[in-house]
């Protein structure tokens, strides 16, 4: 979701800022801009540029500006329209500039008492307010202390936010602050910056540290300050700023999406590095604590919620634990009943997911004491907010459809499984051997899966002039046709729906047509004779049935069944092999459609907001 990226320097920032946002395009926006002072001119205005084009188009307005001081921004539309007016940063008065991700959900009362105070506004959005309020403050107080300001202000506004504020008779100071949102101090010679992910300035800093909730950071372009919302100097801990990792880098790939798809080999191996065994070292857990909780409860969104919900075959079948999976931002609003026995475990690709992260807080104001992270962000809220944690090496992931963070969430969570079943004593050294050579060869049998590309790309070009498609599979891969769907919808913007095959006779049946394409997932389990006699049951109706079989599952392509065979059956581990031609099938489709793969329409990276 939104990006921001602030610089205070001696030098040019414009270049810096522009490029901070091109690195944050990733997260997904609707437009763009930057605010920026020359601070070598004490009666420089601020100018700004906005855009609701791309950053490319931002750079090219970028040309013609000079700044030492700035504060820039990505914005996905959540309060007005996705349009120029609308477009960050918002000027109050031609003397506060503010970068705004998050919601305020107070923003229609401080409206309306603001424009009783005279102020006007020239934008929809619930960040104006949050200009007005500063410069309302800034003028009041009579000190033209900025940093001040901010801090008085901040109480006032309800919701989850980070922001960066710049004054134009200010032009050495740039502020920033967070709650709920994610921000990032980098310290540079002579330079210092802000931004709400760290990839948007590796390189150009030598460290960083992550401001805490409350926090307020005071930044020259000689130093940086950071205070607590009671105004009092706190320390945060310095890290060394990452390097820009290669995989940013598109290389010899169409689309990002493509790329983190053939990734996924790597991403797995990388995930399993180092893992001689099972155990609570792998989660970073207490030995003691880790005997303790009788019950798991998942909580996730979006793909992580899929991942979840194999989690919880794997959990009960392979561990014996009784598992309940819920969307994160359900379960925060019900009544639940908690026990104090029940480990509660959050999954999220960033770690910063709005309402994963809410529903985490939530579950421990419940009395829930034991906690652990499924995430592929070492830094990130969720991960400093539970006890334990697995940190999954997916490396960065561009493409806003998830493809290589959901087969390394599920590695994770079948690594969580099979610890469990150790713990109960289900687990022998015998087993435990042969289950890690199979985990060994995953990522090997992951490669042989990914060739089937060119099959799939046959598929594509009839699925890209449907409009509706039907997905099925069963037991532990119901849940991998949900995903099949997700990833279908989102980027090719055909409507995919997800069922239980056993479900076809109950409903989804009355859909099937030549026109709709049914997608089945059929491993050769116990269920595959089921499954089979569904199939049926979709082909006397007329349907087309598209099926990824085992290699051995006897299903053959026959009049109104087209079969593609993987390679080979792995058992509980099929999920992990099977949900990768989904993803090159909707990847492929969404080509053939010509849509914006990497970015598509209405969606974001990143959800830090409800």
């Amino acid at each position: 979701m939104c990006g921001i990226v602030g610089a205070a320097s001696h030098q040019n920032i414009v270049d810096v800022l522009v490029e901070g946002l091109r690195r944050l395009e990733y997260r997904g926006y609707d437009s763009c801009g930057f605010a920026v002072i020359n601070g070598d001119d004490a009666k420089h205005p601020i100018e700004r540029a906005r855009t609701t084009a791309r950053v490319s188009e931002l750079a090219d307005q970028g040309k013609e500006f000079i700044g030492t001081i700035g504060v820039a921004h990505t914005r996905w539309a959540t309060h007005g329209k996705p349009d120029t007016q609308n477009a960050h940063p918002h000027i109050s008065n031609d003397l506060i500039a503010v970068v705004h991700n998050g919601i305020i959900e107070n923003y229609e009362n401080l409206r309306t008492e603001l424009k009783a105070a005279g102020y006007v506004f020239t934008s929809e959005t619930d960040t104006e307010v949050i200009a007005h309020l500063i410069h309302r403050e800034y003028l009041a107080s009579g000190q033209k202390d900025i940093a001040q300001s901010v801090r008085v202000v901040l109480p006032k506004l309800h919701g989850a936010y980070a922001i960066g504020v710049i004054a134009q008779d200010k032009p050495t100071t740039l502020v920033g602050a967070r709650a709920g949102s994610p921000l990032v101090v980098a310290l540079g010679e002579h330079e210092n910056f802000l931004a709400s992910d760290a990839l948007a300035l590796a390189g150009r800093a030598s460290s960083m540290m992550y401001l805490e909730e409350g926090d307020i950071a005071i930044l020259t372009a000689d130093s940086a300050q950071v205070i607590d919302q009671a105004g009092k100097p706190v320390q945060r801990e310095l890290k060394p700023m990452p390097a820009q990792a290669d995989s940013v880098d598109l290389g010899p790939y169409q689309h990002y999406m493509q790329k983190e798809i053939f990734e996924q080999p790597r991403a797995i191996g990388d995930t399993l590095a180092n893992i001689a065994s099972f155990g609570p070292e792998l989660f970073n857990a207490n030995p003691d604590d880790w005997q303790k909780f009788d019950q798991i409860l998942i909580l996730a969104c979006g793909t992580s919620y899929y991942s979840a919900c194999v989690a919880k075959y794997w959990l009960e079948d392979i561990a014996g634990i009784p598992t309940q999976v819920e969307i994160a931002s359900e379960y925060r609003y019900r009544t639940t009943v908690p026990n104090p026995k029940t480990l509660i475990v959050v999954v999220s690709q960033s770690g910063e997911t709005a309402d994963t992260l809410a529903a985490l807080r939530h579950a421990k104001t419940l009395g829930h004491p034991y906690t652990l992270a499924i995430c592929n962000v070492a830094s990130s809220a969720m991960v400093r907010e539970t006890n334990w944690h697995f940190l999954t090496k997916a490396g960065i992931e561009v493409g806003v459809a998830s493809t290589k963070a959901f087969t390394t969430q599920l590695l994770a969570l079948y690594l969580l499984a099979v610890s469990l079943a150790k713990r109960a004593g289900k687990l022998s050294a015998e087993k435990e051997k042969e289950l890690l050579r199979e985990l060994r060869h995953l990522p090997k049998a992951l490669h042989a899966v990914l060739a089937l590309e060119p099959q799939i790309i046959a598929w594509s070009d009839a699925f890209s002039k449907c409009e509706n498609a039907l997905f099925l599979g069963r037991g532990l891969h119901y849940p991998i046709a949900l995903e099949g769907a997700l990833k279908l919808k989102e980027i090719s913007y055909i409507h995919a729906e997800a069922y239980p095959a056993g479900e076809l006779k109950h409903g989804p049946l009355a859909l099937v047509t030549d026109k709709m394409p049914v997608v089945t997932v059929a491993p050769n389990d116990v269920l595959l004779e089921k499954l089979k006699s569904n199939m049926q049951e979709v082909k006397a109706r007329g349907g087309k049935l598209y099926v990824f079989a085992d290699h051995d599952t006897n299903i053959v392509s026959t009049e109104g069944i087209n079969v593609i065979r993987l390679p080979e059956h792995y058992g509980n581990l099929s999920p992990i092999l099977h949900v990768a031609p989904l993803q090159l099938l909707a990847y492929h489709t969404a080509c053939a459609r010509g849509t914006d793969v990497d970015k598509p329409r209405n969606l974001a990276k990143s959800v830090t907001v409800e």
